[in-house]
């Protein structure tokens, strides 16, 4: 029986050996067969599998949304719309995501802007915000 350990699976992907694990363990890497010694053998394909969802994880899917990918990429049936739906999906998040840190930043330099260096903590207009209800 060949294939590949958990380390050197690790080592091809820049994948933690945890990671595999609880990636088997929420179903997006299916569980190796193991060899006689009991050592988990992943087949090459394993490789290609971790690439992707650690593409689309730095696409900014969630570990779920990974999966619904992986389910698209395996199914004959599914369309490649149903994909282009979900990363408009992601896309939307984004952009709301960008939108609230541009406020947050927006937020903060009026404060920094407000704060004189020189005063006391007590009258410090940033920690002031942060007890504002």
């Amino acid at each position: 029986m060949t294939g590949l350990t958990r380390s050197e699976l690790s080592h091809r992907t820049g994948v933690n050996p945890e990671t595999l694990r609880y990636y088997e363990r929420l179903g997006l890497l299916p569980p190796p067969p193991r060899s006689a010694s009991n050592y988990r053998l992943y087949p090459e394909d394993a490789v290609v599998r971790l690439r992707f969802i650690r593409k689309a994880r730095e696409l900014g899917f969630t570990l779920r949304e990974v999966g619904d990918l992986l389910a698209l990429r395996t199914d004959s049936k599914a369309r490649c719309s149903q994909v282009r739906k979900k990363a408009e999906q992601k896309l939307a998040d984004v952009e709301e995501k960008v939108r609230s840190l541009r406020a947050i930043a927006k937020a903060l330099k009026s404060l920094i802007q407000r704060c004189s260096e020189d005063g006391p903590t007590t009258r410090c207009p940033i920690l002031e915000a942060m007890n504002d209800s």
